[in-house]
């Protein structure tokens, strides 16, 4: 086993570009070069609009190139508390704004010849439990009644469809499946640079100065532009820039090595759909088109002062390979290959940000997908591409809202660490129940 600093499907790429030396007037800079900023630079090259994107290391070196490679139209923090806090009208448009997130980045593979081992497989909710069966159930009656492609499997499709036995029940997600996020994001990458837009990697940005243009600083030179958008999600604290808006949760992931023929019958699951969990703080799982086991999460980490939190954690490693255990019990055998960890920005609702700031409104930000960024913050690269123009995109109604903002230290460490410590109390609570089911 091995702590794999960006994860197993990225490297630094041979080509890199940058860093920045000599300084820039251009109509728009985007600041972040994963999922968001890629996409919102290539829609507006395409509308023949000068943007160039600055990128602190390479293109998909945060959490769009570490995720664990599920494609979902999951939105909020689960519908029901969409539901209570937005009512039916914005939660029935927050669920097409999701499913159209999906098709959308669907589209983009497809448009761009991104081959990332891509599979529309769905991804399943699952009930590591039975008496999850109920909340499932009213969950995908509740999906249904708002527009969501999902439903309801019960036990016994579960077995026809071979899934694992640790997962009794569950929701469907028809939309989306899984995939390679490493090779997704540099087909995306690809796709921008042949495109001819301006991507500088290695060059941080230390100063955001607003004014009637923006003044971006780097550590080797200065961007004026006319607009700015800041794509940085789990990383725009470190901008110095409305840290209170969002922060940044860490989550741990693994990836075991190549499951031999013995393993794979034994394991099932011959559709591949992507598994997550009905916990509090979920885990994930699915299967690569290599035949290795990927999933994590279990837990969340946020670090005072809204830093970074460590990316080597080997407690969180052991967590999860411990579930991993007692999920899989016939893979007890099999090596864990890789532990890695990336970067989530949460808004205080757990739904996407989209607006501008600033005296003269033109500091743009597209952020906050709280681990739902695949499909939501490749859609918002059109949506803030819109707005960059002064035109809103017909889906961006469904994300404007009155915003709230973090509360100020030590208020928000002791808010986060009594919220997860009650989310893992919760679940241990669960699985101890799940160990006493399976011993009985």
């Amino acid at each position: 086993m091995s702590f794999a600093e960006y994860g197993p499907y990225l490297a630094p790429p041979r080509d890199r570009t940058g860093p920045l030396t000599a300084d820039l007037d251009v109509d728009v800079a985007i600041v972040g070069a994963g999922y968001t900023g890629l996409s919102t630079a290539l829609a507006l090259r395409s509308a023949g609009i000068d943007a160039v994107v600055l990128e602190a290391d390479f293109a998909g070196a945060g959490a769009s190139g570490r995720n664990a490679g599920h494609l979902t139209p999951t939105i909020g923090k689960d519908l029901p508390t969409v539901l209570r806090f937005f009512g039916r009208e914005r939660a029935s448009a927050l669920v097409r704004f999701a499913d159209a997130a999906v098709e959308h980045t669907a589209r983009v593979m497809e448009k761009h010849a991104i081959e990332c081992d891509y599979r529309a497989s769905g991804n399943l909710l699952a009930a590591v439990h039975p008496k999850q069966a109920a909340k499932l159930e009213r969950a995908a009656e509740l999906g249904r009644s708002l527009g969501s492609r999902v439903r309801f499997v019960d036990e016994g499709e579960m077995r026809e469809r071979g899934l694992p036995p640790a997962f009794h029940c569950g929701v469907l997600e028809e939309a989306g499946g899984t995939f390679d996020p490493g090779r997704y994001v540099l087909g995306l990458r690809r796709a921008t640079r042949a495109a001819g837009v301006r991507l500088f990697e290695q060059t941080p940005v230390t100063a955001i100065e607003e004014g009637r243009r923006v003044g971006l600083r780097t550590p080797g030179a200065r961007v004026t532009a006319d607009r700015v958008l800041i794509a940085t999600n789990g990383y725009t604290a470190t901008l110095g820039w409305r840290r209170r808006a969002i922060v940044p949760l860490a989550c741990s992931l693994f990836e075991t090595e190549a499951l031999d023929d013995e393993q794979r019958r034994a394991l099932g699951w011959p559709g591949g759909e992507g598994i997550y969990t009905a916990h509090e703080a979920l885990e994930s799982y699915r299967v690569t088109a290599g035949g290795r086991v990927v999933g994590g999460v279990k837990t969340a980490r946020y670090a005072y002062a809204s830093r970074l939190p460590a990316a080597n954690h080997p407690r969180s490693f052991a967590l999860i390979e411990r579930t991993l255990r007692e999920r899989f019990p016939m893979l007890r055998q099999l090596g864990i290959r890789h532990f890695w960890s990336g970067w989530l920005g949460y808004t205080p609702d757990f739904l996407p940000s989209l607006g501008a700031t600033g005296e003269h409104g033109n500091v743009h930000h597209a952020v906050g997908f709280a681990g739902h960024g695949v499909a939501q913050a490749t859609l918002m690269g059109e949506l803030a591409a819109e707005q960059l123009q002064g035109r809103e995109h017909p889906l961006a109604k469904a994300l404007a809202r009155r915003t709230f903002s973090w509360p100020p230290e030590p208020l928000r460490w002791l808010a986060f660490q009594a919220i997860m410590g009650v989310f893992g109390a919760l679940d241990a609570r669960t699985d101890r129940q799940v160990r006493k089911l399976r011993g009985a």
